[in-house]
């Protein structure tokens, strides 16, 4: 009997946010660990329909680094990184397509239809729902030499948002593949962070969600930053304690927060359940951003 009152607890415990978020737009990017485990996996499409079901408005948006790495490998494609992101020629997008728009959004659908939901797979191609433009990165050489421009291929980022196609499918599960069409038609691979954060900014989403392999935002002791406000978060960027795949993470949960989104949270997705534990308890699991 013990049991089943803690359980009646916890629901309690969910009742003023499952109020407060009611009709409201989550942003949740799903990538790590999370989308590579069979029970994280299953768990996560079980979070995503309680959220849909007790009335919230989950958008998902994916990455598929590590699946797009096996398939390059197996058709003797070498995978090239420069700055974090992938070097894309017009072979390596035939490939990134083809398993994020392929393979991996119809398995995250597939999932989440089989644990009771309506889910809808997305490219940002469809209804051009993400127009994209290529970026280039620049290399700093000597002092006497000018910085080098690098061509990264087919790799871009977010000029614009067709959010009409979203309030189109308000009563089903948007799964979006990070990729964007170019003003010349061009298809342009984009990082899934970047991707997820511009969608919430045009949807004025309450809650941008990043999925990680780590608890959060760390200190310099290596220790959980459960809060931090924007003026703190820049500060760790500009004094360069962000490293490797937490830069896009904190930069578009910064560029969310500064932009609308009334708080951006990173968290641990090897956690069962780890959407709802920050979600729905007082207490939270990751690190949250806010104004």
């Amino acid at each position: 009997m013990e049991d089943l009152i803690k359980r009646a607890e916890i629901l309690i415990e969910s009742l003023p946010y499952i109020r407060e978020f009611y009709h409201q737009v989550f942003v949740i990017k799903y990538g790590g660990h999370a989308m590579e485990d069979e029970i994280l996996k299953r768990g996560f499409a079980l979070d995503i329909v309680l959220l849909k079901y007790v009335g919230l408005n989950p958008i998902i948006v994916h990455g598929g680094g590590p699946q797009i790495g096996q398939f390059l490998k197996k058709m003797g494609i070498d995978s090239q990184f420069v700055g974090g992101l992938r070097v894309t020629d017009s072979a390596t997008m035939d490939v990134v397509e083809m398993v994020l728009a392929g393979k991996v959004n119809k398995e995250i659908v597939h999932l989440i239809n089989q644990a009771g939901g309506i889910a809808v797979g997305l490219s940002g191609k469809d209804g051009k729902l993400i127009e994209a433009e290529k970026i280039f990165l620049e290399k700093e050489e000597l002092k006497d030499r000018p910085s080098e421009i690098i061509d990264l291929g087919h790799v871009g980022k977010v000029v614009s948002i067709n959010k009409e196609i979203l309030s189109v499918l308000n009563n089903f599960i948007p799964v979006i593949a990070p990729i964007g069409v170019g003003k010349n038609g061009e298809t342009l691979n984009i990082n899934a962070d970047s991707v997820a954060s511009k969608i919430a900014i045009s949807l004025k989403a309450k809650k941008l969600i990043l999925l990680t392999d780590v608890p959060g935002v760390l200190n310099e002791e290596g220790k959980l930053i459960p809060s931090i406000t924007l003026e703190d978060a820049k500060r760790l960027l500009d004094n360069d304690l962000i490293k490797g795949g937490m830069l896009p993470k904190l930069k578009g949960a910064i560029d969310a927060v500064e932009n609308g989104v009334e708080k951006a949270h990173i968290i641990d997705g090897r956690l069962p359940h780890a959407i709802l534990l920050e979600v729905f308890t007082a207490r939270g699991i990751g690190t949250e951003i806010v104004k």
